[in-house]
């Protein structure tokens, strides 16, 4: 498909000084200034390649991993030139002894706290992908071509070589070769990406204190290579988990038990005025218990999370000029529920939580608190926050943050300041918190606002020393006091928290949800399925809650069907679209949840599906039986928030025709088996249409703006050597193949019966190339219908055991 930089007119702002710090504290920790030793590494020569010359390496076949190598001021990774210019000051090593792989360096001529190291120019023919932070929270997707562009605070960079242009190229298996570059953490320093205006390719080094320096980066920048971009990222940071030791692979992790359940979330409903009495009456009109709610509904909550508003906050600043500036600098003085949740409508919060459970059918219960307790921290005067020698610091961000989008909850903070714990006394904290919220019920946490950390470094031993000692307190709390591992990380897209994670296992994978603005629903779409390639290799990426009854309701349940997430609203009390919410939960509260997260097929990686103005977004993931692809027009509806428009977006309906095949579903093979021909058949959910393809065969589809088509990817297996048979599920729901749980066969006489175990109930619907004799639904003959292309269904009244579908030879 057609590719295009996200940010044509991007230019990085000034680099600035780091600020002088406004605090000082008394947990000074004995470092001094750090100069260290470089492990051996392979110098740089003088740099004399010219990125517009013809016979280079770039231009050679591809070498699949072959050792990444510096030869003459040139990068060259897979047999292909990558960077040319480097200055001699760059060093490369490899990375354990994986071929390919390989840490980029640099040198510098004195210490400092903060270095931008120039690691050269882009060679041609090279496109990327970045995810950056565009601000202090989240990251989004950028594309491009030339270094220039590169945005500051890029955290991924994944570029594509191909041999030769146009669809035939892009068609062809091999034909590619992928370069991964990741800034990681390095001792005490944090790597990121960024452009210079002189069209060169930099990592910034910083520890984020002043007094924490060094003079050189060792193993700041992870590089390696392939020709597969999904197998190159999971490769890759299962490598890097080993080499770290910082963090795990989310296949090394224990997964909550509440993601296969739909969840509701108290945010978006009710914000900070969430009561006992709002979530009782929320639960009831789901489940249908209220006389005045929809009985019909069939979506009950099985998991929920009461967000902000039940903690005891303050705000010192009793002024109401400056109210609305200080909403970010409230402060927690008690790890009790506040006055709301002690009264007449329950006594306590324990006494809520029996109800949720007892009476409304709720399995597991969150509730949410910010990593330093609230988003001003704590208040140092309370008395029971004293045992915990809180002190009023005040946030110094990079330069890098600031290069983006400011945001202003960190202008209220760097303001106002945040009440920070003694990082000696966190995991006594969290403790004391997480014990005494498991001791009345509640299942596990949301843990919001985790990147204020990399501003509070000064004093601590920098951003990436004190954000590993909260994230092992709190995951080692986590794991004490709950069950599994029943914890969110939000509000966490920076490295320092990423490549921090051993034991966490769910994480956001974008900016809220934000029913009141139209513009930023597309956004949304895009950014959870792009940031999802990080991130879906350390957590289940959490694509947010939403609204089931809004404009944007249907595309946001189609995307959170594929996420491999959880699935759960913010509706208010009573405001539910249960034609929406009937597509992803099963009766019994259940979701199919794919088997991991949703990312965007290749041929989408490198173009921008909000605003190109030509290219769908295509989203790929995996059932037990089956692929999926969801397939969105994210064009017209909205804009980039970055970088910051002069005039508002005006949102244009646009009707873009694209094609999907097979072959866009990652590891389908692998699910098929080995006597797999190639052949699928794939149902299209809103048109209930057949298709049989070969695997590299192309389906066109055609879609108007924030409208979405999902299509379900069954391999045709023959039984017999002569029924040809493909489940799809149940086809009611937007991820058919989630409720197959398992299929077999067996042959008597002239008899082949398939038999299958799905979930229920719903219609059942496959792919039969013949007309079965009968189907039963456990031992009991049903009616069933076939069309002639192919498509056999029925219905499955219950949950049910066992369904047969029996075929007997002519």
């Amino acid at each position: 498909m057609a590719m295009t930089r996200l940010l044509t007119s991007w230019l990085p702002l000034p680099r600035l000084p780091p600020r002088a710090p406004r605090y000082n504290s008394p947990w000074r920790c004995r470092r001094g200034r750090h100069l260290r030793r470089a492990m051996p590494v392979v110098a740089v020569a003088a740099a004399s390649d010219n990125v517009g010359s013809t016979a280079t390496a770039a231009d050679a076949p591809p070498l699949p991993r072959e050792m990444a190598r510096l030869e003459h001021g040139s990068l060259l990774v897979g047999g292909r030139k990558l960077l040319a210019r480097a200055p001699p000051n760059v060093t490369l090593r490899p990375a354990g002894a994986a071929p390919g792989a390989a840490f980029l360096g640099a040198t510098a001529a004195a210490p400092s706290s903060r270095h931008v190291f120039s690691v050269g120019t882009l060679a041609r023919g090279w496109r990327w992908l970045s995810l950056f932070r565009f601000k202090i929270w989240w990251m989004v997707p950028a594309t491009g071509a030339g270094a220039a562009a590169v945005p500051a605070e890029t955290q991924m960079l994944l570029l594509e070589s191909r041999n030769s242009a146009g669809p035939a190229a892009a068609a062809e298996e091999g034909s590619a070769m992928y370069a991964l570059m990741l800034p990681v953490l390095d001792g005490g320093f944090r790597a990121s990406l960024q452009g210079s205006p002189e069209d060169e390719l930099q990592f910034c080094f910083e520890s984020g204190d002043p007094e924490v320096q060094t003079m050189e980066a060792v193993d700041a920048v992870f590089i390696n290579s392939g020709d597969n971009p999904f197998k190159l990222l999971k490769e890759s940071i299962k490598l890097l988990s080993k080499i770290k030791g910082t963090f795990s692979h989310i296949e090394d992790k224990e997964i909550p038990a509440n993601l296969d359940w739909f969840g509701w979330c108290t945010w978006d409903a009710f914000y900070k005025a969430v009561s006992p009495i709002g979530i009782e009456e929320g639960l009831r009109r789901y489940t249908g218990k209220d006389s005045a709610g929809l009985r019909e509904g069939g979506a009950p909550p099985r998991f929920m999370i009461i967000d902000d508003g039940w903690q005891e906050t303050i705000n010192e600043f009793d002024d109401e000029f400056l109210l609305e500036q200080t909403v970010f600098a409230e402060r927690l003085i008690d790890l009790k529920e506040n006055h709301k949740f002690k009264g007449e409508a329950c006594k306590d919060l324990g006494d809520l939580v029996k109800k949720i459970k007892e009476e409304h059918g709720v399995k597991y219960v969150y509730v949410w608190h910010a990593l330093l307790g609230y988003w001003g921290g704590v208040l140092a005067t309370s008395d029971p926050m004293k045992k915990y020698n809180p002190k009023l610091v005040y946030p110094v961000q990079s330069p890098g943050n600031v290069a983006n989008l400011r945001d202003i909850a960190m202008d209220s903070l760097e303001k106002f300041g945040v009440g920070i714990i003694d990082p000696a006394k966190i995991y006594e904290f969290y403790n004391d918190q997480h014990s005494y919220l498991s001791s009345v019920g509640v299942d596990g946490v949301k843990v919001d606002v985790q990147n204020v950390l990399e501003t509070l470094g000064h004093g601590f031993g920098g951003r990436v020393a004190i954000t590993h000692k909260y994230q092992r307190a709190l995951e080692e709390s986590v794991a004490r006091n709950f069950k599994t591992n029943n914890l969110i990380c939000c509000m966490s897209h920076n490295s320092d928290s990423i490549f921090s994670a051993l034991k966490s296992a769910v994480a956001r994978a974008s900016e809220d949800f934000m029913p009141r603005e139209p513009t930023l629903q597309t956004l949304h779409i895009a950014s959870v399925a792009f940031n999802s390639l990080l991130l879906g290799e350390i957590f289940i990426p959490d694509w947010d809650m939403f609204h089931s009854k809004h404009e944007s309701a249907e595309f946001h349940g189609a995307a959170r069907a594929l996420s491999g997430g959880g699935v759960y609203v913010s509706d208010k009390p009573g405001v539910h679209n249960f034609n929406v919410l009937k597509k992803l939960v099963l009766p019994d509260g259940s979701i199919l949840r794919a088997r991991c997260a949703g990312r965007p097929t290749r041929d989408c990686l490198f173009s921008d599906p909000v605003m190109d103005g030509r290219s769908l977004l295509k989203i790929w993931n995996l059932n037990n039986f089956s692929g999926v692809i969801g397939v969105f027009n994210c064009q017209g509806a909205g804009n980039w928030v970055w970088p910051v428009k002069e005039t508002p977006y005006v949102p244009t309906s646009i009707n873009i025709t694209g094609h999907l095949a097979p072959s866009d579903v990652e590891s389908l093979g692998e699910i098929a088996g080995d006597n797999w021909n190639g052949e699928t058949a794939v149902y299209a959910f809103n048109s209930c249409s057949v298709s049989r393809l070969q695997k590299h065969q192309t389906l066109e589809v055609s879609l108007c703006t924030m409208t979405c088509e999902i299509y379900t990817i069954s391999p045709i297996k023959v039984y017999s050597g002569a029924v040809q048979f493909a489940p799809f599920g149940l086809i009611n729901m937007f991820n058919s193949g989630g409720a197959l749980d398992d299929i077999s066969s067996t042959v008597d006489a002239a008899v082949t019966t398939i038999q299958i175990r799905c979930r229920g109930p719903g219609r059942f619907g496959a792919y039969s190339a013949m007309r079965p004799e009968l189907c039963r639904v456990d031992e009991q003959e049903v009616e069933f219908s076939h069309t002639k292309n192919g498509l056999l269904a029925f219905d499955l009244p219950h949950n049910p055991r066992l369904i047969e579908i029996l075929y007997r030879a002519s």
